[in-house]
């Protein structure tokens, strides 16, 4: 996953919406000490720096040091990079040890995971009891641009990997072993809208970030074409901002207790 974003890591930083302020409040009401997070797959850095609001440290880490070097710099987050070879000891040390972080977040991205190793490093690092492990991602959902979109989304699948798959589905099919907190449950996350104030040219940006559209790149095929922008442009209509909705989806929870 880490070359698809290597080239393109400046404009994903630029494009990718900004998550609510409300839902890092939200979780970190439901920790139980605020002393220590861990943003995985942090791309740029927009979740982490709204963690940051309320922990006195966070540890932000991608597998893509391009990402990491365009994060966005905040005094109380710690960017690392950690290669795909990075062990699960060398992660437990890092992040501070056996219990020692109270909130872990990934921001779209927890699909691009492996997921039983990646949750090993959760239960292993997470406080208990008190810890929170929270996941989410976004869909568009933007009237009048649907039919469009549609094509378009029909355009990407020669070029899709299965893993964004449970993306797509909003989640409902990522495992996700932990007790519930009241923000969605495995099989069944918390569904938000994300209203957003979004320039077509931003909006563009924003879909030449996918995974599929950097693949169909690499491969010499150009997803977004001077007509497809072209259809774009005539569906989102004469004003050049415009609210967008995305369909955000999350999966909160915290270690089970053995026993």
């Amino acid at each position: 996953m880490a070359g698809l974003y290597e080239k393109q890591a400046e404009i994903y930083a630029q494009a990718r919406p900004k998550y609510p302020r409300e839902w890092f409040s939200k979780l970190a009401s439901l920790t139980a000490h605020h002393k220590r997070a861990w943003d995985a797959g942090t791309g740029s850095g927009q979740a982490a720096v709204n963690v940051a609001e309320h922990y006195e440290k966070v540890i932000a880490t991608d597998v893509s040091e391009a990402q990491i070097k365009h994060a966005i710099p905040h005094p109380k987050v710690q960017y690392i990079h950690t290669p795909l070879s990075t062990s699960e000891q060398d992660f437990v040390s890092m992040l501070g040890g056996e219990g020692s972080v109270d909130l872990v977040t990934v921001a779209t991205a927890v699909h691009w995971f492996d997921l039983p190793s990646f949750y090993a490093i959760v239960n292993r690092v997470l406080r208990k009891p008190g810890g929170v492990i929270a996941v989410w991602g976004y869909n568009y959902d933007i009237h009048p641009l649907e039919d469009v979109m549609k094509r378009f989304y029909v355009s990407t699948l020669p070029y899709m990997d299965e893993r964004p798959g449970y993306a797509f589905e909003r989640y409902r099919s990522l495992p996700f072993p932990f007790e519930s907190i009241g923000l969605g449950t495995e099989g069944s996350p918390a569904s938000f809208d994300m209203d957003l104030e979004v320039s077509f040219d931003g909006f563009v940006e924003s879909l030449r970030t996918g995974s599929a559209v950097a693949t169909a790149k690499e491969r010499g095929v150009d997803l977004l074409t001077e007509e497809v922008v072209k259809e774009l442009r005539t569906a989102w209509g004469g004003s050049d901002i415009r609210k967008i909705t995305y369909k955000a989806f999350m999966l909160a929870g915290t270690p089970k207790l053995e026993g």
